[in-house]
């Protein structure tokens, strides 16, 4: 495949998404970050004629849970690897009726309760505020939208994406108080990677599988980690036709602010910069802060 042509998306898979079937392996790559190790190794491949780059956000088997995701080796390393385009696949609950279980929603707002990750690249010299009022890219969710039109699914356009730490799920009053906030689906992961994927300059779009009510709905089964697996399992199969398609209408170039989020964010005067910490971020930096 011709340098100059290739594409690179990343896809990350969560709860009960570890592979992606069709892919064709080229290589099992192994990277090095200056936040740790990643949950796993990423897969680069071949997918419906596109070249694709894998990586399970909880690892194979699901070795890690959410707050044992190093999300920010996870990220850096598919921009390492040249990914400018993030698809994220993972089990949400819902907070509305109308949100049902193995519906999808693609949202396009997150409210981030976590409490105990570390969710920037930035947390020393330089300092760097991006812009996160719109916190996915419209045009990776606008060609999502389109190819769930494809599927037999119901799928919602929009939504507000509540991220929790976990590993436990809500209890009963938490759930309730979420709901009076106007949130529509909960989860553990989504706003975390969506925000270390603006600092990356990584476009990112969600594709959220509803698997369960959480605890707030009176007569629907509470949420456990074996209905999660099983509402999922009766929608993956969609999800990944979905991503099979996507992949194949996504514009390389495209309108948005995802790629060029740093400029205009780095505060700090470069004379002031900590020369150490740029060394370990140029992959993020390089085309903001050139090398002196």
């Amino acid at each position: 495949m011709d340098n100059e042509n290739k594409t690179f998306i990343g896809i990350t898979g969560g709860t009960g998404i570890y592979e992606i079937p069709g892919l064709h392996i080229i290589e099992e790559i192994a990277v090095e970050t200056p936040f740790g190790e990643p949950s796993d190794l990423y897969f680069r491949g071949i997918l419906e004629g596109t070249e694709v780059i894998f990586h399970p956000r909880h690892g194979r088997g699901h070795r890690y849970p959410a707050p044992g995701v190093n999300f920010r080796a996870n990220i850096y390393g598919f921009k390492a690897l040249g990914v400018d385009t993030l698809i994220s696949i993972s089990a949400v609950g819902s907070m509305k009726e109308k949100y049902r279980p193995r519906d999808i929603v693609i949202p396009d707002q997150f409210y981030d309760n976590t409490r105990r990750r570390a969710c920037s690249f930035f947390t020393g010299s330089p300092a760097v505020h991006v812009n996160f009022a719109d916190p996915v890219c419209p045009v990776l969710s606008e060609a999502l939208h389109e190819s769930c039109g494809k599927a037999d699914v119901t799928v919602h356009m929009g939504g507000t994406y509540i991220c929790i730490d976990g590993p436990a799920f809500s209890t009963r009053a938490e759930s309730k108080i979420y709901r009076s906030w106007g949130v529509d689906i909960i989860g553990m992961t989504g706003a975390t990677e969506a925000k270390l994927c603006r600092e990356a300059e990584i476009c990112y779009a969600s594709l959220a599988l509803v698997t369960d009510y959480d605890v707030w709905k009176e007569d629907a089964e509470d949420v456990t980690g074996d209905l999660i697996i099983e509402n999922l399992m009766k929608n993956a199969d969609a999800a990944r036709e979905i991503v099979k398609d996507v992949i194949t209408r996504i514009p390389r170039e495209r309108n948005c602010m995802c790629r060029d989020a740093l400029g205009g964010a780095i505060v700090t005067a470069r004379e002031m910069m900590n020369e150490g910490t740029l060394r370990e971020l140029r992959v993020l930096v390089d085309k903001w802060i050139p090398s002196e």
